[in-house]
C-alpha cells in the first residue's frame, strides 16, 4: 500500500529524519523499518546529488523518501521531483495560497504547472507515461505548519486538493509566536491543538515532530491523536546514544 494511501486513511506512520549526506545512513535507517524517511534539504547541507543517491537506496529499500525543501519554489520542487522523490515537505506554509503553489508545483498540467523534463523519476527517458500515471496516484505533499499565521488559516490550508498531510514545526511556531523553544507554554499547546482538530475535521493526516529520540514522547503524540509521527533525526540519535552509553560506562568504571 503506497504512503499516500495510508495518509489518506490517517494510518499511523512513523518515519525519521536524515541530515547526513551518506548513503549508508539511508541504508541503515530504511532496513530498520521506518515508514518513510525525510532527506532534510533545509537545516542540511545536503546537495541535490546526495539526496538523489539517497533517493535511490530508499528506493531498493521500498522506503518512502521524502524532500524537506529550503523553500516554497517551484523550481526546487520540480527538481528533487524529477530526482525521483516520493513528495515533499514543504516549509512555512502560511495559506491556502502557499498550500496551492506547492501543490501545483509537484503535479504537471493540467493538475499543476511543473515544467515536464526527463531524468531519474521518469525513467530517463524511457518510463514517462507511467511516471505520469504513478504521479497521480501516489506523489505526496506535507505542509508544515510552524507559523501562527497557518494555525489562524488551518482550515484553509487543509482544504486545498492534494494536501496530503501536515506536519507541525513546534520551535519555528513558537517563534512566530514570541515564545521560542517554549513548547509547553499553554499558548503554543493551544495553537498546537487547534491544528490537530482541524487535521482531524478535514480527515487528514496530523503530524508533529518528536526531536528527541524519547520512545515515552512519541506514543504520548499517538495518543494525542497525531498519526504522522516524525521521530527523532539521525543525528540526535547518533549523539544521544553516544553520550548515554559514555556516561553509563564512566559511572561504572
Amino acid at each position: 500500500m503506497s504512503l499516500k494511501t495510508r495518509l489518506a486513511r490517517r494510518e499511523l506512520t512513523i518515519g525519521s529524519w536524515i541530515t547526513l549526506g551518506h548513503t549508508a545512513i539511508a541504508e541503515i535507517m530504511a532496513v530498520a523499518g521506518f515508514d518513510w524517511l525525510v532527506l532534510d534539504a533545509e537545516h542540511s547541507v545536503l546537495e541535490l546529488s546526495e539526496i538523489q543517491r539517497m533517493i535511490q537506496v530508499l528506493d531498493g529499500h521500498h522506503c518512502p523518501a521524502i524532500v524537506r525543501l529550503t523553500s516554497n519554489h517551484p523550481d526546487q520542487i520540480k527538481r528533487v521531483m524529477d530526482a525521483g522523490a516520493t513528495g515533499v515537505m514543504v516549509p512555512m506554509i502560511k495559506s491556502a495560497a502557499d498550500a496551492a503553489t506547492a501543490v501545483s508545483a509537484v503535479y504537471y498540467p493540467p493538475a499543476g504547472n511543473r515544467g515536464v523534463g526527463l531524468a531519474r523519476a521518469q525513467g530517463y527517458g524511457a518510463s514517462f507515461q507511467a511516471y505520469q500515471q504513478w504521479l497521480q496516484a501516489h506523489a505526496v505533499v506535507i505542509v508544515m505548519i510552524e507559523h501562527i499565521e497557518a494555525v489562524q488559516n488551518i482550515d484553509a490550508i487543509l482544504s486545498v486538493p492534494n494536501v496530503d498531510a501536515y506536519i507541525i514545526g513546534p520551535y519555528d511556531l513558537s517563534g512566530s509566536m514570541g515564545r521560542p523553544g517554549e513548547l509547553d507554554h499553554p499558548e503554543v499547546q493551544t495553537a498546537i491543538h487547534e491544528v490537530l482538530e482541524a487535521g482531524i475535521r478535514h480527515h487528514k493526516a496530523g503530524g508533529i515532530h518528536v526531536i528527541e529520540p524519547d520512545p515515552a514522547a512519541l506514543q504520548q503524540r499517538i495518543q494525542d491523536g497525531f498519526t504522522f509521527l516524525g521521530y527523532s533525526l539521525d543525528i540526535r540519535m547518533l549523539d544521544s546514544l553516544c553520550r548515554n552509553h559514555l556516561q553509563i560506562i564512566k559511572t561504572r568504571s
